[in-house]
């Protein structure tokens, strides 16, 4: 998908104090009240409460944020109806997102006071693309779609029980009732889908019935004689794409191979579905692998072109930068979320600035500093411009792995080597070296690094172990100047933190030397010079520091989803040239390759493989869903075979 720079939406008031949008001369709610219009039209219109009663899961789409009371009247409704649904996901599109500023200012006085100061305290910087906002410990879902709805609903994965139809009017924003918008709705719909929208007017009926909704009048509001509620019943419903189907139906039960951050967050997404899960690792504790560093940064990244890399990181980082502070309300996690600086070496602060303006990124999600100001940021004398994301920082991947699996859900199992797997007709086994029985579940979840390979025995397997070794310096160390904020670029270094500083990290393929080297040493207090102008004075001093490998997959993203069946590489006639079309392997997933990014990718990853499993809305768009995979390297190999 490519992305366009936002514009975020200008709020005036009319007359009567109703929020307005300029642009398009129009009201964002009826003068009798925005949650009375919710409530008559769109919760009223698509028999909710009602319709979500006894339901696991019930999934909302609204075409036209706004100032979001649609979702807050939903929200209400869903509070305080005792027969709701257990989990509750709402998906809304927004072309001109509000900044936080004047979210809050409309919502100073608000009916719903609570809820939206909630809503206004989780709201996202507006970058492009999905923002996935927990509420209700996870039970209500606000999957926030900032972009044109023409770009954004083909790239939305759901399957919608009920339509909010609320852009501006048709004569106004005529973009938001065009034909191809009805078409993706009648994509998305579930079966016995419903849609409601205030606007009786002739091209929004025509829209939805051509998409295979049957429509019907019923009484409008606020002044309004009419208003349009519809049903989908499609002559013919497409099938899914073979690579999007759910977990087998059956017990929700999982094993995790893997306890490093990976597959504990893994874990955690899938508990919070409503998912037992068993966590199967060598070690008797979590992250004692790559996980195990005492430190480690998080941060999105730019570049020119936006691509896969750039925008998963951002909403990685996003992601995780929300999460936070309600995981460390609960659990001690070591580290620092005052903002992360990434030198830019031979750029030049007007190219950072002109960069950002292109892509409309803002100043709460990165702002590009010269020297000088990067250098009063983090006490360093900095010679280079630099990159400073607000919302990065560093943390214990190991802390963040044991609040992860602090759910009741979850069940550590330490001290097991898994050795090999074995299909049943129920699921999957996972055994040992002697050939013994470690944990039985309906589906399998390897993320357990490089090593998923001696399980699965892949054909096409383009992941690599990564040697890096840290360094230690005792904070007090003379010559040693210890950052303010991490700092970033030619490799990194945090600030002093229990009287020891950390930096690194060098970077060897095919190298399996557990053993600390003095070279790597040297490389690390190199970069650190180059970093900081720290010369700490070493001599004598027994240096400190750790060793582990990073899996690294050869296009540098994370490698997830159900695990492809590679046996279809070898049958005539089947369509492989896209990760959609390829076969899989029934209840056996993939949630690896997370490099020197685990940090930042761990929660996200995690939120979009459990949404795979459960057939939740995703939390990423589809063609980013693609180039993360694990299918994508068996379509590379079918497109690089010769034609038949």
């Amino acid at each position: 998908m490519k992305t366009e720079a936002l514009r975020p939406a200008r709020i005036d008031f009319d007359d009567a104090g109703i929020p307005c949008a300029p642009e398009f001369g129009d009201v964002y709610h009826s003068s009798a009240g925005a949650l009375a219009q919710a409530r008559h039209v769109f919760l009223g219109g698509n028999g909710l409460p009602g319709r979500w009663r006894q339901r696991r899961h019930f999934v909302v789409l609204e075409t036209g944020f706004g100032l979001g009371n649609n979702f807050l009247a939903t929200w209400q409704a869903w509070r305080e109806d005792a027969g709701r649904c257990e989990r509750l996901t709402f998906v809304s599109i927004e072309k001109h997102p509000l900044g936080a500023t004047d979210l809050a200012r409309v919502h100073a006085a608000h009916e719903l006071p609570a809820l939206a100061t909630q809503l206004v305290a989780h709201w996202p910087p507006a970058t492009p693309n999905l923002h996935c906002l927990s509420f209700e410990g996870g039970r209500v879902t606000l999957l926030l779609a900032f972009g044109d709805a023409a770009a954004v609903l083909p790239e939305l994965s759901a399957e919608v029980d009920a339509f909010f139809l609320d852009g501006f009017a048709p004569a106004k924003n005529p973009q938001m009732w065009e034909p191809r918008i009805f078409k993706q709705l009648g994509r998305l719909a579930a079966p016995a889908a419903t849609a409601a929208t205030w606007s009786a007017a002739r091209r929004v009926r025509d829209g939805l019935s051509e998409a295979g909704f049957r429509v019907e009048a019923a009484a409008g509001f606020g002044g309004k004689r009419d208003m349009t509620v519809a049903r989908h019943e499609p002559r013919f419903r497409p099938p899914r794409p073979v690579a999007w189907q759910a977990a087998p139906d059956g017990p929700a039960d999982a094993v995790i191979v893997g306890g490093g951050l990976a597959g504990c967050a893994a874990a955690a997404a899938l508990a919070q579905r409503g998912w037992h899960c068993t966590v199967l690792d060598r070690h008797a504790r979590p992250a004692q692998e790559a996980s195990g560093n005492l430190g480690g940064l998080y941060h999105g990244i730019v570049n020119p072109h936006d691509g896969a890399h750039a925008r998963f990181n951002r909403a990685a980082a996003l992601h995780l930068q929300r999460a936070l502070p309600l995981l460390r309300q609960h659990h001690t996690i070591a580290g620092q979320a005052e903002g992360l600086l990434r030198l830019a070496p031979g750029a030049s602060v007007e190219a950072m600035q002109a960069l950002l303006a292109t892509q409309g990124l803002p100043p709460d999600y990165l702002q590009a500093l010269d020297a000088h100001a990067a250098a009063a940021l983090c006490g360093l004398p900095l010679a280079s411009p630099a990159w400073y994301y607000p919302g990065g920082g560093w943390l214990r991947p190991a802390d963040l792995s044991m609040a992860l699996l602090k759910h009741e859900q979850l069940h550590w199992q330490g001290g097991c080597i898994a050795n090999a797997l074995r299909e049943t007709g129920q699921g999957w086994e996972v055994l040992d070296h002697s050939g013994c029985l470690l944990a039985r579940a309906a589906v399998v979840v390897l993320a357990n690094s490089v090593d998923a390979a001696r399980l699965l025995a892949p054909r096409h397997w383009p992941l690599t172990a990564v040697r890096g070794q840290t360094t230690v310096l005792p904070a007090g160390l003379p010559g040693l100047r210890p950052p303010r904020l991490p700092v970033a670029g030619a490799g990194y270094v945090l600030p002093a933190h229990e009287g020891r500083v950390l930096c690194g990290a060098t970077t060897h393929s095919g190298d399996f030397d557990p053993q600390l080297r003095p070279a790597d040493q040297a490389h690390n207090l190199a970069q650190l010079a180059r970093l900081s102008g720290s010369l700490p004075d070493t001599a004598g001093q027994p240096l400190e520091g750790r060793v582990g490998w990073r899996c690294v997959s050869d296009d540098r993203l994370p490698v997830i989803g159900p695990a492809a069946d590679e046996s279809a590489l070898d049958q005539a006639g089947l369509r492989l040239d896209h990760a959609r079309f390829v076969p899989r392997r029934r209840g056996l997933y993939l949630y690896t390759g997370l490099a020197s990014r685990g940090i930042t990718w761990s929660l996200l990853g995690a939120e979009l493989l459990a949404s795979w499993m459960s057939g939740d809305p995703c939390p990423v768009e589809s063609d980013l869903r693609d180039a993360l995979d694990a299918a994508r390297f068996v379509s590379r190999a079918a497109r690089r075979r010769p034609a038949q």
